[in-house]
């Protein structure tokens, strides 16, 4: 299979060198590093070649790494039926760097971007429809960043008295705490009462 992969890595980067950063072959996949402007060109190509035939749009997220300048990838993952292969596309980009958007390409990029748009905050440039997906409309910030409070900035509850959901800023009733989850009987210094019978 690896052989597979390098032979198709060396036809891509032939036919179209101007478009591949880098390739690498990683867990049985071959991954491909484009720019941000090459995306719908590549996913063109990796669609309508003969050679390729990547069909199948399986899924587009996200990945933060928060300490690096260009903060985002976006990971494509496709599927080929003909050639039984999967691919990998990753485009970096920084926090507000917008992507061209896929949905020409794969109709099915629609959602994907839409999730990566509400969840990271990765900005598509000519998707039909970029709006929240998972979190509430009056949602601020974006959940999955590294950034983002595990609490949240506000709560939301049923309000009997105004017949209406309201949103509150979060109140935590009782502060974090972290439990080490051994027995009483592990992980002391000290002999409980009646142990020191079990030593013998």
């Amino acid at each position: 299979m690896s052989e597979a992969l390098r032979e198709l890595s060396s036809y891509i980067a032939e036919i179209h060198p101007e478009f591949i950063a880098s390739s690498k072959i990683e867990y049985g996949e071959l991954t491909l590093v484009t720019a941000p402007e090459n995306i719908v060109a590549l996913l063109t190509f990796l669609r309508d070649d003969v050679q390729c035939g990547f069909v199948n749009l399986i899924d587009i997220c996200g990945v933060d790494w928060p300490q690096r300048a260009k903060r985002f990838d976006v990971v494509y993952h496709m599927l080929s039926p003909r050639q039984n292969t999967r691919i990998r596309v990753t485009v970096m980009v920084g926090e507000d760097e917008p992507v061209p958007s896929a949905c020409a390409v794969y109709p099915g990029a629609d959602w994907f971007e839409r999730e990566a748009w509400d969840m990271y905050g990765i900005l598509f440039t000519g998707h039909p429809d970029l709006r929240r997906i998972l979190t509430d409309y009056g949602f601020e910030g974006h959940p999955l960043r590294k950034d983002f409070p595990t609490t949240g900035f506000v709560e939301v509850r049923y309000d009997d008295a105004a017949k209406r959901v309201v949103y509150e800023p979060v109140e935590l009733r009782q502060e974090f705490r972290s439990f080490d989850f051994l027995s009483p009987w592990e992980g002391t210094d000290y002999v409980l009462p009646g142990d020191e019978k079990a030593k013998v």
